[in-house]
């Protein structure tokens, strides 16, 4: 069976879909504001590579775990649950197919606990 960095097409895939989900990010109302002095290619670079290694693709990411990438921040479940939403929406118009979706939410939830309310 082929990993799930293969199904979602390889860095090349990964990468639209990355960056479909960060342009989600600063148009949502609940998220934008967490954007604003962001820069925009630095996170969709590091929103590409951590989930390329994270799918099975090559080791490529090298920015921080995600407890502290997101310490202080305190995110809340509204939020995370705004963030996975824009994600799936992202991998909906990359044309993802059900089960991949499935498998990257069920990753994504699993984060869950790195993230809100650190």
């Amino acid at each position: 069976m082929s990993s799930l960095y293969e199904r979602l097409g390889k860095t090349e895939g990964i990468t639209a879909i990355a960056s479909d989900t960060v342009d989600l990010h600063l148009q949502n109302p609940r998220i934008a504001p967490r954007y604003v002095n962001s820069d925009v290619v630095a996170v969709k670079h590091a929103v590409t590579t951590f989930f390329v290694t994270n799918s099975g693709g090559p080791k490529v990411y090298e920015g921080k775990d995600m407890l502290a990438a997101h310490r202080g921040m305190n995110i809340d479940a509204a939020e995370f649950g705004a963030a996975l939403d824009d994600a799936m929406e992202a991998l909906d118009k990359n044309g993802i197919g059900q089960r991949e979706k499935e498998e990257v939410l069920f990753f994504l939830y699993g984060l869950k606990n790195e993230v809100v309310h650190i």
